[in-house]
């Protein structure tokens, strides 16, 4: 049968709750009724109209397709602010079990609005994987009081998040590498939490299937992890025996060096050392 209708270009946004299937079936209902809620009164505090968004639902978020007239700077520097305010201002009186934390992808591209089983298009295929990867989900679980892990495309951080930035913050946004060898993905994005500083928070990338070569502009690597005890044997001219030294910082180590870290029961640090 002859396709008779064009996609359409449009802003796409990927929304997914973290930890929803963890939740019993209570939880799972007052989750889903906190979420649409929440949506709601963000977009309409800002002046979005959500009935005028084109929805894709899922128990745990939804895929929604913006009207071609709407603001983008407005969906990014205002409304995803202030629903991060509303989601911290609901988490703050509920057990972790109970409140609703997200992740937040957004995208542009060609769409098609009237498919018999959703919306096609390889738009919506790039932003449901920026909102499903790796770094996302480890972005949010690093800042336990934060409402909302923003990440977005290229072309919307730089048209958008740089240009017009409203109420966030571009300095915060971290450039991370989205790799998906089994489904022929592999492109970087941008990433933040909302309200908080991702160069405080342990290393997003390099330590999985996301970034196997830990992509440019990704945050620092994890503090190294404690030398073994055959790693640091005793210098034939008097040196270092090492049986567990964890160092932080810059550091040196050898005859006459000096470290900077704390050092374990078993470190003999001096000449002729050797092993105890």
């Amino acid at each position: 049968m002859a396709m008779d209708h064009h996609p359409e270009r449009r802003l796409l946004i990927s929304v997914d709750m973290e930890s929803y299937s963890r939740r019993g079936n209570i939880l799972q209902y007052e989750a889903q009724q906190a979420f649409h809620e929440l949506l709601h009164a963000a977009a309409g505090s800002v002046g979005l109209d959500r009935a005028a968004w084109s929805t894709q639902g899922a128990g745990d978020g939804e895929l929604a397709i913006l009207p071609r007239d709407v603001s983008e700077s407005r969906v990014i520097g205002r409304f995803v602010p202030e629903l991060n305010r509303r989601l911290r201002a609901y988490n703050s009186s509920r057990l972790p079990a109970a409140r609703v934390r997200l992740r937040i992808a957004v995208h542009q591209g060609l769409v098609h609005l009237d498919g018999a089983n959703g919306f096609p298009g390889n738009a919506v295929v790039f932003v449901s994987r920026l909102c499903d990867a790796d770094p996302v989900r480890r972005a949010l679980a690093a800042f336990p009081d934060a409402g909302v892990a923003l990440v977005v495309s290229n072309d919307i951080y730089r048209d958008v998040v740089l240009e017009y930035p409203e109420e966030m913050r571009p300095d915060r946004f971290r450039q991370v590498r989205i790799s998906k060898p089994d489904k022929g993905f592999d492109e970087f994005a941008w990433l933040c939490v909302v309200d908080e500083d991702l160069s405080t928070a342990p290393a997003l990338t390099g330590d999985g299937p996301d970034d196997p070569e830990g992509g440019a502009g990704s945050p620092a690597a994890p503090s190294p992890g404690p030398v073994r005890p055959d790693s640091g044997r005793a210098h034939p001219a008097g040196g270092i025996s090492v049986g567990d030294v964890r160092v932080h910082g810059q550091n040196a180590i050898g005859p006459g060096a000096t470290a900077i870290g704390s050092i374990g029961r078993d470190a003999v640090l001096g000449r002729g050392g050797g092993d105890r």
